[in-house]
């Protein structure tokens, strides 16, 4: 039987050659020695090698859509020139070296109170000081995350700055020969957190109700897919579930993803949590791919899932089942950067390998 992972994907005028995605995965690896925010050779060699190894679609990290927007000192951005040319570089490797027409996309967005942080392997936690180059962060309210540093509520004037930075910043996307481009409102980040009633108790026309608190995020996908071409799909990655009490819930995010959906957003990568510290997680294998397969089932829009999925066989099972129309990999790619090429193999799919590893391929055992 021919694999459904391994089917294309038609997004707009964007062919996918499969579904089997890369994640966004921050690097923390942009030094202040070749540019703030910059990409450089470590995410060259890092995105390079999922193409390489057969991934259908691959995510850029987090591209802050303003300085004040990073998670840390060390992350990507894509509000400069200079950082869009460290992309450009990227992208045309990709495109030239990617075992099977390879994709990559760009995603945007805006840590808000949870920026300014350390990079884990820095060895230290919580929010970087001034004196270490941290600096001030903005949330819907001056509420902290746990263990952060107070951020500074956000003015009217700062919200339509914020959405005019995503607008800008998928215009960069574009101009850098991206394929498509993520909205990031997800995690516990800057459009998350005025979605969440556990953070956004504002009483002005940003917060209170649930269309109010989804205002922020509906108004960025209007401003991006106003500046992308009307062939590029625009994807949204949400957290269907806060898993804590009084927060979002998949109820909550169906109806986010309709509106999305009818504002042009064609694809919606399901993820979860990360709004607040006192989440109750339970994380098994594929515990995140329900919430896909209810937003796409309720919502009537095309969904990714993501949540320690590791295996061909799992990710077959989600897009053969309908459950999810793509897969993305995270840490199993990481640990394995021909992921795709393995499970095609495993799958009876016979992929198309880089003509400088094709003395590896399989004929009796992988």
């Amino acid at each position: 039987m021919p694999s459904a992972l391994f089917s294309p994907l038609q997004l707009r005028s964007l062919t996918v050659p499969h579904r089997g995605w890369v994640s966004p995965m921050c690097q923390y690896s942009c030094h202040p020695e070749t540019g703030e925010g910059v990409p450089n050779d470590w995410h060259l060699m890092h995105l390079g090698s999922f193409a390489a190894g057969g991934a259908g679609l691959i995510m850029s990290e987090a591209a802050a859509v303003n300085p004040a927007g990073r998670i840390s000192p060390l992350d990507a951005g894509l509000y400069s020139d200079a950082q869009a040319e460290g992309w450009e570089r990227i992208i045309r490797f990709v495109h030239q070296y990617g075992a099977v027409d390879c994709k990559i996309g760009a995603q945007l967005a805006h840590a808000g109170r949870k920026a300014s942080t350390y990079w884990p392997f820095s060895g230290r936690s919580g929010s970087v000081p001034g004196s270490d180059g941290g600096w001030v962060t903005a949330g819907p309210t001056n509420q902290p995350f746990d263990g952060y540093s107070e951020p500074a509520a956000m003015s009217e004037a700062e919200i339509q700055g914020v959405v005019a930075d995503f607008a800008a910043a998928a215009s960069r996307a574009v101009a850098a020969g991206f394929d498509t481009v993520e909205i990031h409102g997800a995690h516990g980040y800057l459009l998350h957190q005025f979605q969440s009633p556990l953070i956004n108790t504002r009483t002005d026309s940003w917060g209170g109700s649930e269309e109010k608190r989804n205002k922020l995020m509906l108004a960025v996908v209007d401003a991006v897919r106003a500046v992308i071409p009307d062939s590029m799909p625009l994807l949204l990655r949400i957290s269907a579930s806060d898993w804590a009490e009084g927060g979002v819930d998949v109820g909550i995010s169906v109806r986010l993803a309709r509106a999305a959906a009818e504002r042009g957003v064609d694809l919606v990568d399901v993820s979860s949590g990360g709004a607040v510290a006192h989440q109750r997680i339970h994380a098994v294998p594929g515990y995140q791919a329900g919430f896909a397969e209810q937003v796409k089932r309720e919502a009537g829009v095309p969904t990714g899932a993501v949540g320690l999925l590791t295996s061909a066989t799992q990710a077959e099972d989600l897009v053969a089942n309908g459950r999810a129309d793509a897969v993305f990999m995270a840490r199993a790619a990481l640990r394995d950067p021909h992921w795709w090429l393995r499970a095609a193999y495993e799958l009876g799919h016979d992929i198309t390998w880089v003509p400088q590893y094709e003395r590896a391929v399989p004929r009796h055992g992988f």
